[in-house]
């Protein structure tokens, strides 16, 4: 277990080192954001054009990193939607249970889709070297690539998870679960 638990902290290692490019590269997406308005607004007052749609698609890669990378980082933090009114109110154990199957049935089935179903999608983009031609030529096809990226991650992510919730259900101290988490800060209380 000692060996899982420690895969599992390299998982969490990486994950939390791509959430946070994806948080500097939402700065990125406003500041870009801004750069297309000002751009916009001056070239009108001069008469020239400034911005334009290579703005847009670099602030829309930016929203798709960004979308894209941190959905494995969310689920790392446990931050994603659920229902927290049946949730909040079962025990550490009762919601590691809940984690594990949920994981199970349906978080690796829904990204062994995505994945299936994505993959033509990215590698026609990539064999087409696909181009975005009203923005001037901007490469699509590794935007697309971060489709595939996303849902290894997700996976990836996802088996951190189930190691450290079979860890904690199986009694083992130390997993850095969730609910081992909310479990010792509660008794601290």
């Amino acid at each position: 277990m000692k060996f899982l638990l420690a895969v599992s902290r390299g998982i969490d290692a990486v994950t939390t080192t791509i959430g946070r490019v994806a948080w500097w590269m939402t700065l990125l997406m406003i500041l870009i954001g801004l750069l297309n308005v000002v751009t916009r607004y001056v070239g009108r007052s001069l008469g020239i054009s400034l911005g334009g749609t290579q703005y847009i698609v670099w602030q829309v890669y930016a929203y798709d990193f960004v979308f894209l990378m941190a959905a494995a980082y969310v689920l790392r933090l446990d931050a994603h939607v659920r229902v927290d009114i049946v949730f909040a109110s079962l025990s550490a154990r009762a919601k590691a249970i809940v984690d594990v199957i949920g994981l199970l049935l349906f978080l690796f089935p829904f990204c062994y889709l995505g994945l299936y179903f994505s993959q033509r999608y990215v590698s026609t983009a990539w064999r087409q070297m696909e181009v975005n031609l009203s923005a001037g030529g901007v490469p699509v096809y590794p935007a697309k690539t971060l489709i595939i990226v996303a849902f290894g991650l997700l996976i990836v992510q996802g088996l951190s998870e189930l190691i450290k919730n079979v860890a904690f259900l199986s009694g083992y101290a130390g997993t850095g679960s969730i609910h081992e988490r909310v479990t010792t800060q509660t008794e601290a209380i």
